[in-house]
């Protein structure tokens, strides 16, 4: 992108207002810097520690969009992603299909091991099915695999 010193200091700023941020600005701001592929390491780890601190207030998309964008950019944030997947376990009710997809595919990506997260989303997902399209099939399959968890309830909902 044309204006990196911009988000190097935004960066620096958001670090220092980031009490102010709520989930939804945290989820917004990491995925603003990956659509701009600008790295921002040290802004990562600290919106990290501040999703942390609050995770009983995000919902389901920004449970989401957070794990999503961090394995996308490939910034690694292990407390996080423990945090958010017993969180997202509470929250499952409240799941669309992109979200447990989005949500599958970041621990897939990352490599992040959650049993239980991906037990829950399982059976989850079997009830919202008809929501998903052939991608979102096609995602969900190779994130049960690349982790090795099995699911025979899930595959053969989808056969």
């Amino acid at each position: 992108h044309s204006a990196p010193k911009l988000f190097d200091v935004l960066s620096d700023k958001i670090i220092e207002e980031l009490d102010i941020f709520n989930s939804q600005s945290l989820a917004n701001t990491v995925s603003a810097y990956a659509k701009m592929r600008h790295s921002a390491p040290k802004l990562f780890d600290a919106i990290s520690h501040k999703a942390v601190e609050i995770i009983d207030t995000f919902n389901s998309r920004d449970i989401s969009s957070i794990v999503y964008t961090y394995a996308k950019v490939g910034h690694s944030s292990p407390e996080l992603f423990d945090v958010i997947s017993h969180s997202a376990i509470k929250k499952l009710n409240t799941f669309n299909s992109q979200d447990i997809v989005n949500t599958v595919w970041a621990y897939a990506k990352v490599g992040h091991s959650s049993p239980e997260l991906f037990d829950a989303l399982s059976h989850n997902a079997i009830k919202k099915l008809n929501t998903f399209n052939s991608q979102d099939i096609v995602n969900t399959v190779w994130a049960y695999a690349k982790v090795g968890h099995s699911s025979p309830e899930l595959f053969d909902a989808l056969s």
